[in-house]
């Protein structure tokens, strides 16, 4: 078998029915849409998993975009004074509409949950908008024809940032709870029982917090975020590796690689390149997209055209193309 043959059908339904896990999510796919805050939009995952596609699918220009929304939530809620007061968190289902029509996903990557608990610690109320955001993001999604994979939230980790934390028991959280990843604890629990009900989920989020506590053993001033949310690259490596695992990607090679580059120099011997010109292309798509199906997130760059963007998207793909060719 290929190294990275499973690749192939990346997003291969993860259900306990043989039937639904015979069948790729990526069968017929196009357009694969990623969504999510802060941390999708910064895009390092993003731009691992789609350069790992490549390089086993050299000829097949899969448009994975990125259109992810820093502070975003699934659940709608957002917590007092948010941004020093400066505008509430924006919800997917602001611009879920006119992102189906615009962006036409075949196929949606949804990673949701940091925000989404407002840094509290859980209630039921709170925990229940979570869930029936999922849902509706489902639903929407089912109605335009397009399929979701679920990734679950990265862990909030309290040791950088734990001068700035607030015990349980507050009427009002305008600083972190201290034990908020038990809360992300809980969201990911449940999106991984919704396995049973058939839907694609993939777990990033408790492999991240074993590997985050076995660094620690060795190094206490170890840390995947400096502000406790937003990882770096090394916790975008993780989420990929995750994904990556899931579906059978040489087991050995994930174990060595330290970061997304390292992976995919180890399986393709321009991977480190390749990987580079996905970043770049990303970086111009993303902005352009944001700006074409609008949002209420105020502070972001303004993207050039869509139009534009696909003409930088089609100039860049040769080059692409010629990289993962190169065996």
């Amino acid at each position: 078998m290929k190294p990275l043959s499973i690749l192939a059908a990346l997003f291969l339904a993860f259900v306990t029915s043989a039937s639904a896990a015979d069948k790729s999510l990526l069968d017929g796919v196009k357009r694969v849409v990623f969504l999510g805050d802060s941390i999708t939009y910064s895009g390092g995952y993003v731009d691992i998993l789609e350069a790992a596609f490549r390089v086993e699918n050299a000829d097949r220009a899969v448009e994975f975009i990125n259109i992810g929304l820093p502070s975003e939530t699934v659940s709608g809620l957002s917590e007092p004074g948010h941004a020093g007061g400066a505008f509430p968190r924006p919800t997917v289902h602001e611009r879920l509409d006119r992102l189906l029509a615009k962006a036409k996903p075949d196929l949606i990557v949804a990673c949701y949950g940091m925000n989404c608990g407002m840094y509290y610690p859980l209630s039921d109320d709170r925990f229940a908008k979570y869930r029936e955001g999922m849902e509706l993001l489902r639903k929407k999604a089912a109605a335009a024809g397009a399929k979701v994979v679920h990734i679950t939230p990265p862990v909030f980790d309290p040791v950088p940032i734990k001068a700035r934390l607030l015990p349980a028991g507050l009427p009002e959280y305008r600083q972190p709870f201290e034990g908020y990843n038990t809360v992300l604890d809980r969201y990911s629990e449940w999106l991984v029982s919704q396995r049973a009900q058939g839907w694609v989920v993939l777990d990033a989020h408790f492999p991240m917090a074993k590997f985050l506590a076995a660094e620690r053993e060795h190094d206490p001033s170890f840390r995947l975020a400096g502000d406790g949310v937003h990882i770096n690259a090394t916790g975008h490596w993780l989420i990929a590796r995750e994904v990556l695992r899931a579906f059978k990607a040489p087991a050995d090679k994930l174990a060595e690689a330290k970061d997304g580059a390292g992976f995919l120099a180890s399986i393709h011997p321009r991977g480190a390149e390749l990987l580079k010109l996905i970043a770049q292309r990303q970086a111009v798509m993303k902005d352009a997209w944001l700006n074409e199906c609008g949002h209420l997130r105020p502070g972001m760059k303004k993207g050039v055209p869509v139009a534009e963007a696909q003409a930088k998207w089609t100039e860049l793909e040769a080059k692409i193309a010629e990289t993962a060719a190169a065996k």
